[in-house]
């Protein structure tokens, strides 16, 4: 039978805005996601530096629609589909907007303000935030030496916070944050390599730099209902149902390189050169 979670675990979900699941993916998946991350070039050739108000730098590869390589795999497979399908609130196909790597190395590994994920999705015109969510695969240990994941506890209840410049970076509204922070328990998420964590559209998070001696890295799958319309998006995945793979696609079946894939390019999209790209890609 394929990997269900428990009502206990949707439950959580709904009542804190995230969910960790140990073990999601096996060592043997997790190695060879994170061998093939390091290892692809048109992964690295199609990162984007991203600045925080420091100077430091995080890398990020974007794309949109997920393939026939090990992270279209991951993306596509029935454990993880069927997962996000518990976890919309809505009873239409699961759809993926996109997925990136996140390539926070040691030392010089950014930070990110807090912000929520809808803040920015917002601005696509995706209608209904409950049915998005994104997934935070561990290819590496996160902790709180490397920067991992901080969320504030049931904040997604919260609904939409305005967000505006934070330095070079949109950020969530501080008094609000701050308001939360008074009102919620801060949780740093701390992950093993091939942890998961599920986290919802609204959820405050934010992470500090990587001032450690070891890497953070971890793909992250954004997903949304194909009934939840997106008015102000030029990208297309985001309305098409995923095609389900297997889990064993994962280690099994022959695994394109990401060369075909359709990375976000800053050169390539005005909008982006025009406003400011690194403003506007969703990081964490």
């Amino acid at each position: 039978m394929s990997f269900q979670l428990t009502p206990e675990q949707i439950a959580a979900y709904h009542r804190n805005g995230y969910l960790v699941v140990k073990n999601f993916c096996s060592k043997q998946e997790t190695d060879k996601l994170y061998s093939t991350a390091l290892q692809d070039k048109a992964m690295q050739n199609n990162a984007l530096d991203l600045n925080d108000q420091t100077g430091k730098k995080t890398k990020l590869s974007l794309w949109f629609t997920p393939g026939n390589d090990v992270f279209g795999y991951l993306t596509r497979s029935e454990k993880m589909v069927n997962s996000v399908a518990q976890l919309l609130d809505s009873d239409s196909p699961v759809c993926h907007f996109h997925s990136k790597l996140m390539q926070k190395e040691p030392k010089v590994g950014g930070a990110w303000e807090w912000h929520q994920d809808y803040g920015y999705w917002y601005k696509n015109q995706f209608m209904f935030p409950d049915q998005m969510m994104s997934v935070m695969v561990a290819l590496t240990a996160a902790n709180k030496e490397n920067g991992c994941l901080q969320v504030i506890k049931g904040s997604h209840k919260l609904g939409r916070v305005n967000h505006g410049f934070a330095g070079e970076q949109v950020g969530a509204d501080m008094v609000m944050v701050n308001n939360a922070l008074k009102t919620m328990e801060l949780v740093y998420s701390e992950l093993e390599a091939g942890d998961a964590l599920f986290f919802h559209s609204n959820i405050l998070h934010r992470s500090e730099a990587n001032l450690s001696d070891r890497p953070r890295w971890s793909v992250i799958s954004c997903y949304c209902s194909q009934s939840n319309i997106a008015y102000n998006e030029t990208s297309t995945s985001w309305k098409e149902p995923v095609h389900i793979v297997p889990d064993e696609a994962i280690l099994q079946w022959k695994a394109e390189s990401l060369s075909q894939a359709d990375f976000l390019k800053k050169e390539n999209d005005p909008a982006l050169k025009e406003t400011g790209w690194e403003k506007e890609v969703t990081v964490q």
